[in-house]
This record gives C-alpha cells, structure tokens and sequence, in this order.
C-alpha cells in the first residue's frame, strides 16, 4: 500500500526555519517525482517545490526560490524539505505528493499526483 507521510512542521518566528520530512513505504520513493504543495485556509493548493525521480532536478515556485531546498535520503526513503527565511505568508498545511511510477519529471500541478499524504502544519508568527 503506497503512503506517504509528512512531518516536521511547528511554529516558528519570522526568519525561523523549519525542516519538512516526507516518509514513503510501500514503495521506493526515489524512483517517483516528489512534490510539495500547500493550503491556507481560504484559498487553493499551490506548488511549492519538486525534485524528479532518481533527484536530477529541482523546481521550486517563485516565491521560494532560494529560501526552501529539497533533498532525498535514499536509504530512509524520505525526501526533506528545508525551509529557511519564513515570511508571516507562508504558514499552511503543506503536503507532499508522488506521481505514479513511470512518470519521473517534476511538475507543480496538484493535478499530476496520485499520491498524498495528510499534511503537516506549519505556522510562521511571532
């Protein structure tokens, strides 16, 4: 049975930092492109960054780029997310997501994953 399962958020002051994990099993998660996406209350799913199968590349939405960065750790089975410089906007519940095998590249439409897990909150306040 594929799951996956995020943890790692909290509550950090303005300019914290925060370390997202998403934990696969039930499969191999570094064969499957890995993104992450977020919700606040009130609006819709956004991309926030992905990381292709097998790690070749990364992409990150504009409003993170240079603040979060994605890595795997093969042997756990997790790919992480570190998130840096958090701004009063970022707080929400971010997911991580696989799409189905065979599909490698990264994208960040919620609509090309099959794969969700149940999220983890993160809150940025001071």
């Amino acid at each position: 049975q594929v799951q996956l399962v995020e943890s790692g958020g909290g509550l950090v002051q303005p300019g914290g930092s925060l370390r997202l994990s998403c934990v696969a099993s039930g499969f191999t998660l570094d064969y499957y492109a890995i993104g992450w996406f977020r919700q606040a209350p009130g609006k819709e799913r956004e991309g926030v960054s992905c990381i292709s199968g097998r790690g070749v590349s990364t992409t990150y939405a504009d409003p993170m780029n240079g603040r979060f960065t994605l890595s795997r750790d093969k042997t756990k089975n997790t790919v992480y997310m570190q998130m840096n410089s958090l701004k009063p906007d970022d707080p929400a519940i971010y997911y991580c997501a696989a799409r189905t095998k065979g599909f490698r590249s990264c994208v960040l439409s919620h609509d090309a994953y099959a794969y969700w897990g149940q999220g983890t909150q993160v809150t940025v306040s001071s």
